[in-house]
């Protein structure tokens, strides 16, 4: 028979000395072996090398950040698909970095000051972003160790961060080409601001929840020039420039182009008809503030209405009037009680519960303001984005997460990438004291003399991780690693950020490189949640720290855990328990090859022939190559859990439960049959072990080498199919497995211990069986029959005969009288369901969930008679 798969790379197989603990110690190993990883270089990739590219970029962690769950499972999935491919023989990379996080860096920054009694503005901005430089290298990054302790295989000698020169070097260099292709502008705009960061930030920065305020119904005008508006926001009625209807509500045609008084202010504003607002919401009218609402200012557009802006950066009332200096909470009480005293006040709803937005950093509501910003122009490098999905350059996995990525991109707005911060990328725009406007690129000086500024935002942190995957490799130079790395084989990532990074990520890499698309794939897995599907959160009690996950179980056991779970574009729960399992899991992988092993299990020389083979041989090896076959496929779909969940149940299952119980019985006898045995089993540890190391890589490293000699599992080859398939085989061992299966039952349903031995005849006339009976009697701990045998119980099975005699292994009436016993209970059980589910005034009155449980007794009732009864009946008569 030939080699069913691919030699590991490195040389010959050898015999080694069993040489491992009786028990695995997940911490004595972990940490040594990823720093030989690393030191040998394994995880390098070489631009020069002739092998094919596989290429994977780490969706960049904050610098502030530590390893989190969501961490932890992504950078399983990725650093499984990379290991696979280097044991496949590509040049693989996986790019390491970090992201500077602009507003979360300099909070955390800004905090440390705080306890010094001082603020930023106390040093000034120089002085400032070198203490963030201070603090982001004694501070920050502390992921970088804790993907080390996960076994994250990525290049360390390619490390990024979003502030380096190089990628400096690419976000001017990209700004500079948007701006000269009109793409990039200057615009006052509604942005999402936060009073507190004192910023505009992204929306992906906005985190939204049901708040408690309140709804006031307001009187505008009086008479027949009288509307009324609803707000949970009054304070901002101080901007109001109009009001607005429906052209068709003929309720308020007679008012369209008139102007009625807005109280407390002593203005008079006009009506206007617009197609947005809704006729049927509320009263059909609306108050329009373009200075403080996105839809309305978009309505102030159409209708050339003035931006009246009355709160500034801090969210303090401007307007002049009684309210001005208060805070817009403030100035809100005190605008109702002043409206409620006008006798302005409709109706008043309290508590009204609806939807607010808030800073993700510090908490703080959101404030919608009119303010002078840059703008990416997103049509044409949206539509390039969404195009090369159309079109087959992009696959997005799994498919049905296309429509969602269609209705994001098809719909962009243009996007707001100013930010008023210190650190980060500053724009690299200079304006003159004639009024010129310069922008600046990475090669160009900026302009000097009296009167010259720069401007003084920096750019959206989501502006520079959008040039990830190409700025991290070098360009806008043309390096080799840009040749050799781009576009990147895959993205791994998680759906919640599709609109967000993944879409910018898109846009800029079609735009830099010449219609070229970022990635080849777009491979979206969902979060990861507590065993009850709740969201983790510090807040709701339930968040995980990872490390003291793997401190406790072993890095194995979490990605472990992790893959399981991971079946593309879902959700992932997670509890303490699934990975304790996992953890025992590995203690069987570690236990059972440490028996093989000390059994005489070898990889040396080649597979014998199948002639030679032992169905059970037979049997596991077609078994194996099937498993492989089934493995690639599911890689290859990003299948992550059910890759899992078959290489669990066939190590755990088939090869140790199994195989390995099969062949005690040859390797007791010795001779050439147990050798045969002892090479196989040695080709299957070896198999397995390999096809388990991308996402246990800890423990089949260890095993793997000691097994085999060789130098280390990370630069095996990966196992391939070679097609050799036995069903004969395989029926044959699927019929002493149904033998053994049903034997146990019926062992356990007589209260034997799994280890009392028992005294039996067999019977395996026509059955194929016969030269499986050593292994079924060890099997099942079934004595000779001996002098004396009777049979007190006969069972037969797949074609077989079980004979037992279990007179002195049981107390046969006090048996008889147990399961008459749980007869007895299992036909009142019956009865009572039936009549239940006979009485048509109950049918008609119970619940559907209420009838299907007693449905359900019933069945289960039923189930347990029939199963007593044909115990009862295995017994000798009395």
């Amino acid at each position: 028979m030939s080699d069913n798969t691919q030699r590991p790379r490195g040389g010959a197989h050898t015999s080694a000395p069993v040489d491992l603990p009786t028990q695995y110690a997940p911490a004595d190993v972990e940490g040594q072996l990823y720093e030989r990883w690393v030191e040998r270089g394994y995880f390098e990739a070489d631009a020069k090398s002739p092998k094919e590219p596989y290429a994977v970029v780490i969706p960049p962690p904050n610098v502030t950040g530590s390893l989190h769950l969501g961490h932890a499972f992504e950078h399983t999935l990725i650093d499984a698909l990379t290991r696979r491919k280097r044991m496949q023989g590509y040049e693989a990379l996986w790019q390491p970095g970090m992201d500077h996080a602009g507003i979360a860096t300099q909070n955390v920054v800004e905090r440390e000051l705080a306890k010094e009694g001082k603020s930023r503005h106390d040093l000034g901005r120089e002085a400032f972003t070198e203490r963030v430089w201070k603090w982001k290298a004694e501070s920050g990054g502390q992921i970088s160790g804790q993907m080390r302790r996960l076994g994250d295989g990525v290049d360390w000698s390619r490390e990024r961060f979003t502030m380096d020169e190089g990628l400096s070097r690419a976000v001017r260099a990209i700004f500079k080409r948007l701006y000269d292709d009109e793409l990039i502008y200057r615009a006052e705009r509604i942005i999402n601001w936060c009073p507190r960061c004192l910023t505009a930030i992204s929306d992906i920065e906005v985190e939204y929840q049901d708040d408690e305020g309140e709804l006031i119904s307001i009187r505008y005008g009086s008479g027949d020039a009288e509307v009324v508006v609803a707000t949970t926001r009054a304070e901002t009625m101080l901007g109001d420039t109009a009001v607005a209807v429906h052209p068709g509500d003929e309720r308020y045609r007679h008012l369209v182009g008139t102007e009625i008084e807005l109280p407390l202010t002593g203005r008079r504003i006009p009506v206007v008809a617009d197609e947005h607002v809704d006729p049927e919401f509320g009263t059909g009218a609306v108050k329009v503030t373009p200075a403080h609402d996105p839809n309305d200012f978009e309505i102030g557009r159409r209708h050339d209405l003035p931006n009246l802006a009355v709160m500034d950066e801090h969210a303090v009332i401007t307007a002049h009037g009684p309210f001005q200096g208060l805070d817009r909470l403030e100035a809100r009480s005190a605008i109702v009680a002043a409206l409620r005293a006008d006798g302005r006040i409709v109706a008043e709803k309290r508590p009204y519960t609806h939807s607010v937005g808030h800073c993700s950093r510090c908490k703080t509501t959101i404030e919608p303001r009119l303010s002078m910003q840059w703008w990416v122009k997103v049509g044409p490098l949206a539509k390039a984005a969404g195009d090369a999905v159309r079109d087959g350059r992009v696959t997005i996995h799994p498919q049905e997460m296309e429509k969602r990525y269609f209705d994001w991109v098809d719909n962009l707005h243009d996007w707001c990438i100013s930010r008023q911060l210190w650190w980060g990328h500053r724009i690299p725009v200079w304006y003159g004291p004639a009024g010129e406007v310069v922008c600046v690129g990475p090669d160009e000086e900026p302009p000097s003399g009296e009167g010259w500024r720069q401007d003084t935002d920096v750019l959206d942190t989501w502006f520079s991780s959008g040039l990830w995957p190409f700025s991290t490799l070098g360009w806008p130079e043309e390096t080799e690693s840009l040749a050799k790395f781009y576009p990147n084989s895959v993205l791994v990532t998680g759906y919640d950020i599709l609109f967000f990074w993944v879409a910018r990520m898109m846009m800029f890499g079609l735009y830099a490189m010449d219609g070229t698309p970022p990635f080849h794939t777009i491979a979206l897995h969902g979060m990861v949640r507590d065993q009850f599907g709740k969201k983790m959160s510090k807040s709701f009690g339930n968040a995980v720290n990872p490390l003291d996950w793997m401190d406790t179980y072993g890095s194995d056991a979490v990605r472990f855990t992790l893959a399981r779970g991971a079946n593309p574009g879902v959700d992932v729960p997670i509890g303490e328990d699934w990975v304790q399992a996992s953890r025992n899991f590995a203690n069987k992988i570690w236990n059972a090859t440490r028996f093989a092993m000390m059994n005489g299990a070898t990889t040396e020389g080649e597979l014998p022939d199948a002639a030679l083979l032992r169905p059970e041989d037979r049997w596991i090896l077609s078994r194996l190559n099937t498993v492989v076959a089934e493995v690639d496929a599911y890689y290859e779909d990003y299948q992550f859990a059910k890759l899992s969940d078959t290489l669990f149940h066939f190590a755990w299952d088939e090869v140790f439960d199994w195989y390995v119980e099969l062949s005690k019985t040859t390797f007791q006898a010795g001779g050439p049959a147990a050798e045969v045995s002892r090479r196989v089993l040695g080709e299957v540890l070896d198999v397995t072990l390999r096809l388990l190391h991308p996402v246990i890589p800890f423990v089949t490293e260890t095993l793997w080498t000691t097994l085999t000699g060789q130098e280390s599992v990370v630069v095996a080859d990966w196992p391939a199919d070679s097609g050799f398939r036995d069903t004969a085989a395989e029926r044959e061992i699927e019929t002493v497995q149904q033998v053994v299966t049903e034997v146990r039952r019926f062992r356990a349903d007589q209260g034997l211990q799994p280890g009392q031995k028992v005294p039996a005849r067999l019977d395996l006339t026509g059955t194929g069986l016969a030269g499986h009976e050593a292994a079924i009697r060890a099997l099942l701990r079934l004595q000779p029959e001996g002098e004396g045998f009777t049979a007190t119980a006969t069972l037969p099975v797949a074609g077989a005969t079980v004979a037992l005699d279990l007179s002195g292994a049981i107390d046969v009436d006090a048996e008889r009288k147990r399961l008459r016993k749980d007869l007895a209970a299992a036909e009142k059980e019956k009865a009572q369901a039936t009549a239940k589910l006979g009485n048509e005034g109950f049918l008609a009155k119970a619940p559907d969930h209420v009838v299907g449980k007693i449905r359900t007794r019933l069945a289960t009732a039923e189930a347990d008679i029939d199963r007593i009864a044909a115990q009862l009946a295995t017994l000798p008569p009395a």
